[in-house]
C-alpha cells in the first residue's frame, strides 16, 4: 500500500487490522494449548508458590502479546 502511494489514513487502518489480527492469534495460542487451564491450574493446585510463579509467567506472556 505504501510503494502504491495509498492514502496514509487506509495504510494506517490496514496495520491497525493487522496488529489486531496477530494479537488474537497469540492469545488464541494460549488457549489452543491449555495453558490457562492445565499449566497454571495444576500448578496452583499442587503447590500455591508454583501457581503464583505460573500466574506470573501468563501476565507476562500477556503483556507480551497486548506490548503493555
Amino acid at each position: 500500500m505504501v510503494a502504491d502511494d495509498r492514502y496514509c489514513v487506509d495504510v494506517l487502518t490496514q496495520i491497525s487490522a493487522v496488529t489486531h489480527a496477530l494479537q488474537e492469534v497469540a492469545l488464541g495460542l494460549l488457549s489452543a494449548y491449555d495453558h490457562v487451564r492445565h499449566c497454571v491450574t495444576d500448578a496452583a493446585r499442587s503447590e500455591p508458590a508454583k501457581g503464583e510463579a505460573k500466574l506470573d509467567e501468563l501476565t507476562l506472556a500477556l503483556r507480551r502479546v497486548l506490548r503493555l
